[in-house]
């Protein structure tokens, strides 16, 4: 059975409401907790406050913008976290959307692809303590070096929506990251792209990390408006129209409530029973997929806290009971 960790949905603006997340977190296999962007409570942050409150958990970012953070920021970030914790971290990263890294660098990246590499190679070599010898690129870091620091290890995550990115992940990465990511796209064309990469370069080819949006079909819930709520921007977004089109679910960014319903029919956004959830779960397993994060996004901002809490619980639950047979 895959992995199963949980996705805080939200941009944290209370420490209080990360918590009950994060205490279904820790009763799921991986025993982890995932956030992504916060322009809240800033991630790391929420982090350092959930295990201050002594939660046995371990962390990982779905992923952090690369613009908002020098590499030498991001290890130190990702160090902190490991040490406090006492569990393994992943530092998941990316670029972002073109404009938004206009919007905060001044400029887009020339070669997305080429910074994000760049990037992984100088975060991989200063959360390992090592010096580095990098002097080209968006972040100089030539002669830098971290402080020995007893810690646990520290995991590079990398958002993977298409396939340059997939073989990136093979040639630097220890986890994928994918999001809204359908299972037929991401087996037969991201995965072996990270597999002919990662042999490229005589690494293990990394694990799959999906953010897989879940939402118990329940009387009067519209299913279209929850799965609007919670991916309304994406599906407004080129990259992942071009992607999801690509993959065989015709959607139109202009037209994001329609695009909204597609991923529902496509149970790309998985719904139904808990057990129809868990056992569309399953098949993220048998797709490769080593770790899926629960996101009940769409119903906490249709309907609330908790009535996504009462779907989170429904659904661990059943993933639980088909665990145990």
């Amino acid at each position: 059975m895959t992995t199963i960790s949980v996705m805080y949905p939200v941009m944290p603006t209370d420490i209080g409401d990360v918590l009950p997340y994060a205490r279904v977190a820790e009763t799921t296999s991986a025993r982890r907790l995932w956030l992504g962007q916060s322009f809240g409570i800033e991630t790391h942050a929420v982090f350092a406050a959930l295990t201050g409150m002594g939660l046995d958990l371990g962390y990982g970012t779905a992923v952090t913008l690369m613009p908002l953070r020098h590499p030498l920021t991001a290890a130190v970030n990702a160090r902190s976290i490991a040490a406090l914790s006492g569990h393994p971290y992943v530092a998941g990263i990316g670029p972002g959307a073109a404009a938004f890294q206009k919007r905060a660098n001044g400029h887009a990246y020339e070669k997305p692809v080429t910074a994000a590499r760049h990037y992984l190679r100088m975060l991989r070599t200063l959360a390992d303590g090592k010096e580095a010898t990098d002097d080209d690129g968006p972040w100089p870091t030539e002669g830098l070096q971290l402080p020995p620091l007893d810690a646990p290890p520290v995991e590079i995550g990398l958002g993977v929506l298409r396939e340059p990115m997939a073989r990136l992940a093979g040639e630097g990465a220890d986890r994928a990251i994918t999001w809204l990511t359908p299972l037929d796209y991401l087996r037969e064309r991201l995965a072996p792209a990270m597999q002919e990469s990662a042999r490229k370069t005589g690494r293990n080819t990394p694990r799959i990390v999906s953010v897989v949006h879940c939402a118990v079909a329940r009387p009067r819930r519209d299913l279209q408006q929850v799965a609007l709520k919670a991916v309304g921007a994406h599906l407004r977004s080129p990259h992942y129209s071009n992607m999801l089109n690509q993959a065989g679910i015709p959607v139109d960014p202009a037209d994001p409530s329609t695009a909204a319903q597609m991923i529902v029919k496509h149970n790309l956004y998985a719904t139904g029973t808990p057990d129809e959830i868990a056992d569309t779960i399953a098949s993220y397993h048998r797709a490769g997929v080593d770790e899926v994060a629960l996101n009940v996004c769409g119903v906490h901002l249709h309907e609330g806290r908790g009535a996504a809490l009462r779907d989170l619980t429904a659904i661990t639950t059943a993933l639980g009971r088909r665990s145990a047979q």
